[in-house]
């Protein structure tokens, strides 16, 4: 009965092969000498024949040697060929981009075509969710998320940048160049309850007594500030398009609130090309908006 011979030890045949050196092809492999020489012997025990001639400190190919380093030359090729042709579809696939409702309809859309312009090889697909993400029910590469939730040590994260907020709220409602909070309606959302009570800690403002109004979304909120039905509080990159088109006004500016956008992601963000130029453009785009 013929013993199987280790296909572990083609690898450092090949190498030894085709660098014509134990030496040589331990460096490559970063091995040792010894360990490339036991490999090989391991493979000649195996195969019952001498695969390398040894004079002087030298390694030759026997007859046999040539005919099984043909093989593993064409096998490795065709792998690596393989290889490559299976990473393609990947990397030209679409980069799929989870970001909350508001933010990628007021802020990340609006600023895609700088993104196609100074990556035109890479397409995305905006899914349009908050909260936590499920990447592979929803076939998600990236989310950009706030983290007032918490997405478990197996998700890979990179800091984007702070959030920041402020009250907003049509220009109308502006009297004599103040606003008094305390004698409006402040509008509230579902997704952010907490936002008031963080802008108030945050910039170091008392709210006092006054009605309140509740909407499930955020951009709700913001479009009935629009409407002058009340002030609304909004983050810096949700209503910085209405700001610049005088529709909403911000009159206590934007502070931090102590929370921090996060680039989330099931696999590491480095080892995918596409998913690290997402990165270093939103971290430049959405801290740029920030100042």
């Amino acid at each position: 009965m013929l013993k199987q011979a280790p296909l572990n030890a083609l690898r450092f045949f090949e190498a030894a092969a085709r660098l014509g050196s134990f030496v040589q092809a331990a460096d490559e492999l970063h091995l040792t000498h010894g360990a490339v020489s036991r490999q090989i012997r391991l493979l000649e025990e195996s195969l019952g024949i001498a695969l390398f001639e040894r004079r002087n400190r030298a390694v030759f190919l026997t007859p046999q040697g040539e005919q099984l380093f043909a093989a593993t030359q064409q096998a490795f090729e065709r792998l690596s060929a393989v290889m490559e042709a299976l990473q393609k579809p990947a990397r030209n696939a679409p980069l799929v981009v989870s970001c909350e409702p508001t933010v990628s309809m007021k802020w990340l859309i609006p600023r895609l075509g700088d993104f196609y312009r100074r990556h035109p090889d890479i397409q995305l697909h905006i899914f349009a969710a908050g909260g936590p993400v499920a990447f592979q029910r929803d076939g998600v590469d990236v989310a950009l998320r706030r983290n007032d939730f918490s997405w478990g040590s197996a998700v890979h994260a990179k800091k984007v940048c702070d959030e920041w907020i402020g009250p907003v709220c049509a220009p109308a409602l502006i009297k004599r160049q103040r606003l008094d909070l305390s004698k409006q309606k402040l509008l509230h959302t579902s997704s952010r309850k907490t936002a008031w009570p963080n802008w108030s800690k945050s910039s170091n403002t008392e709210i006092g007594h006054t009605g309140s109004q509740t909407y499930e979304h955020f951009y709700l909120s913001l479009q009935a500030a629009c409407a002058g039905l009340g002030v609304a509080i909004g983050s810096a990159f949700m209503v910085q398009e209405e700001i610049d088109s005088g529709r909403l006004v911000a009159p206590f500016g934007f502070v931090r609130d102590g929370s921090e956008y996060f680039l989330l992601s099931s696999a590491p963000i480095e080892d995918d090309p596409r998913r690290t130029a997402f990165l270093n453009w939103i971290r430049r785009q959405m801290r740029t908006a920030a100042n």
